[in-house]
């Protein structure tokens, strides 16, 4: 059946222990690390040709070149570890966190980020950066550290909820990066090709892009479009734990963890204490939710439903959003009744309303039209079939209606805000605004809606101008002076092989 558990690796715990990786070979300049011990500032590796932590260029993935060669060589042992046996429990991993790794996660986190409830920005924390880190890994290394509790405000959704978005102390932020890189260097190893969220060398365009191949390699005529209801809120803690254990069973890792996940949130001066869910906006809830919805979903898509479908099928996973396509009817249906029970079983709920399937055939070329075809949004782009200029029947994609009227909210909210600002500045962040847009929707055959965006913040733009005063009224014949020397970038295709 297709809701069957993985109950054969729930029997199997593969509880290895971590292979020695410490070398005795030669006279040592730097103290080495070894299993069990948190690091010092001035660690490295030393041993013998093939020995653990003597060649960097391992064949495990650990996402972007890092800029210091320790750290580099410690992840890529992990990745190398991993790799090379995928039932292996890493239990001493917590030692290789030292200052030079902190200093690391340093560098890989956001600077331009909203401050947490401590109102410490990047730019005060690195005035005295040394003496923090220092200070931050002794409180990490002797178990002294105390997770914050992470300011949560509320955003708009396009169907007129709230989404709650938390925002950490900044070295908290270090904390967690360092223990999503150690995380990462692991998992990378295990994670799906078809799973893209949040991912080093992922990207929603090449997700997009995946789509649009797997649905003509497969021939797809349905389209499971599933949503999970309130997935980071209702996260089952207990569960990821365990599910954790799994790979990585360090006590001094899963301490962190289980602090930054019961630290609470703080809500206009009030401090909640949430029973489940891990909070959005924090640095490790995406690789944490990549882990739990890889044994979830993933794993069991690949072992269970895969093989027991009489035809091709796919599966495209951006976070919690994802899509399954079948080339048959009955398989679809299939799986779309087998969904819900399995993420009951780990406590999560499909939201009925949002999860549909959908007939996405291929017209015939006899046909003049598309059959009765449904369309499907993924990413912020809605997916149909039209034909080309050339007159074939080909997947084209548009900016979703929602984040449509978001972009164009957003842009006229904007303008009306800061009317009142210098000209100068007010042209250089509509440019910046216009270019991130473009940069994110400029895929091949949205050109149109790009445009309506466009002619949207130049008719926003002089609006608001126009009530900057009662004296302020700018016609169209000077607003089209104004623009020849305060042009607005004009769309672009930047992802035209998408």
């Amino acid at each position: 059946m297709l809701e069957a558990c993985d109950e054969r690796s729930n029997r199997e715990e593969p509880w290895a222990v971590l292979a020695e990786h410490s070398t005795d070979g030669g006279e040592a300049k730097k103290k080495v690390w070894k299993p069990g011990t948190w690091g010092t500032e001035t660690q490295g590796t030393h041993g013998r040709e093939g020995e653990a932590g003597y060649d960097a260029s391992l064949e495990g993935k650990t996402g972007e070149t890092l800029s210091s060669p320790t750290v580099s060589t410690k992840l890529q042992w992990i990745a190398e570890q991993a790799a090379r046996d995928r039932k292996r429990v890493f239990t001493t991993l917590a030692h290789l966190i030292d200052v030079d790794f902190l200093k690391e996660a340093f560098h890989r986190t956001r600077k331009d980020a909203a401050p947490g409830v401590d109102g410490v920005t990047a730019e005060e924390y690195g005035k005295n950066l040394d003496e923090n880190l220092r200070n931050l890994h002794e409180r990490l290394r002797t178990g002294r550290y105390k997770a914050p509790p992470v300011k949560r405000v509320w955003l708009d959704k396009d169907d007129g909820g709230k989404r709650p978005i938390g925002m950490a102390g900044f070295e908290d932020k270090i904390a967690q990066r360092a223990v999503a890189m150690i995380l990462g260097a692991v998992y990378e190893q295990d994670f799906e090709s078809f799973s893209h969220g949040f991912r080093e060398g992922h990207s929603q365009h090449q997700a997009l892009a995946e789509l649009r191949e797997r649905c003509k390699e497969v021939g797809v005529a349905w389209i499971v479009d599933a949503d999970v209801a309130h997935f980071f809120d209702s996260l089952d803690r207990g569960l990821l734990i365990r599910i954790i254990k799994r790979r990585v069973n360090d006590g001094a890792i899963l301490r962190l963890i289980g602090k930054w996940l019961n630290a609470g949130v703080m809500e206009e001066s009030t401090l909640i204490h949430l029973e489940k869910g891990t909070p959005q906006g924090s640095v490790i809830s995406p690789v944490l939710s990549n882990i739990f919805l890889h044994h979830v979903l993933d794993r069991w898509y690949v072992r269970d439903v895969e093989p027991r479908l009489q035809g091709k099928s796919f599966l495209i996973r951006w976070a919690d959003d994802f899509l399954i396509g079948c080339e048959w009817e009955d398989d679809a249906r299939r799986v779309l009744a087998a969904l819900p029970k399995r993420f009951e079983r780990f406590r999560l709920t499909i939201h009925p309303a949002k999860t549909a399937l959908i007939r996405f055939q291929k017209p015939s070329s006899k046909k003049g039209t598309d059959c009765g075809n449904g369309t499907f949004d993924f990413l912020g782009f809605t997916h149909f079939w039209a034909r080309s200029r050339q007159g074939y029947w080909v997947i084209k994609r548009k900016t979703a209606k929602k984040r449509l009227r978001r972009a164009m909210k957003a842009l006229w909210q904007w303008c009306r805000d800061h009317r009142h600002d210098n000209v100068m500045e007010q042209y250089q962040q509509l440019c910046r605004k216009l270019r991130g847009h473009y940069q994110y929707y400029g895929i091949r055959g949205n050109y149109g809606m790009l445009k309506l965006v466009w002619v949207h913040s130049e008719n926003a733009w002089r609006y608001w101008m126009s009530r900057r005063s009662n004296k302020s009224y700018i016609s169209w014949e000077l607003f089209a002076r104004l623009s020849r020397v305060f042009p607005l970038p004009k769309p672009r295709i930047y992802h035209a092989a998408c």
